[in-house]
């Protein structure tokens, strides 16, 4: 077995240093199978066909704001292997929302760092685990498996900041889905034809 060696075996964080994920905003997320996997579906005739798993991974995207009273979902697609999703945080814990607040100004905490195994509530961390957590539980339930991986460890996360960046995440998710299913099965053909020889 190999001994742990920090300089060689660490993981280097994505997360914007300081910024406070559970600040309103608009955050683009992408979320990849366990080793790739084709565990959602399958595109046929230019068309994503959800698996009774791309339908767990549905069903509980859509559950979200009713977990987390403060989002909203934009545009989001479900592929084969993995997903992609526009969250909004439309108010973050600490914003004033009464009349009591006079100066008109908001009521904002300090930023919060995540810290392993100290999430930070209405966070973007805790929102995207809280989703694989719900998706991986009722899989494995389904196949009869316990534990067994459904998410890579990780996922993609993008700030979004502002309406143009905004409308460019939601353009190329309904880009993909008008289009990209279109080179998704060029792309797994090419492959196919690659491995036969």
């Amino acid at each position: 077995m190999v001994k742990f060696d920090p300089q060689k075996h660490h993981r280097r964080s994505i997360r914007l240093m300081g910024y406070d994920y559970a600040s309103a905003g608009a955050y683009y997320v992408t979320i990849v199978a366990w080793q790739r996997e084709c565990l959602f579906g399958e595109v046929v005739n230019k068309e994503m066909v959800l698996s009774k798993f791309g339908l767990v991974a549905k069903q509980q995207w859509e559950k979200l704001p009713k977990r987390f009273p403060n989002i909203e979902l934009g545009a989001y697609i479900i592929m084969p292997n993995h997903m992609h999703g526009i969250i909004e945080i439309i108010n973050d814990r600490g914003t004033a929302e009464s009349l009591t607040n006079l100066d008109g100004e908001s009521s904002r905490r300090a930023p919060t760092k995540e810290q392993y195994q100290k999430p930070v509530k209405g966070s973007i961390p805790t929102i995207i685990r809280s989703y694989k957590s719900a998706v991986s539980y009722r899989i494995n339930l389904m196949r009869g498996t316990d534990g067994v991986p459904v998410w890579q460890r990780n996922y993609y996360e993008h700030v979004i900041r502002n309406e143009t960046d905004l409308q460019n995440k939601t353009d190329y998710i309904e880009a993909i889905r008008l289009c990209g299913m279109r080179m998704m099965r060029i792309q797994s053909m090419q492959t196919n034809s690659k491995s036969r020889f």
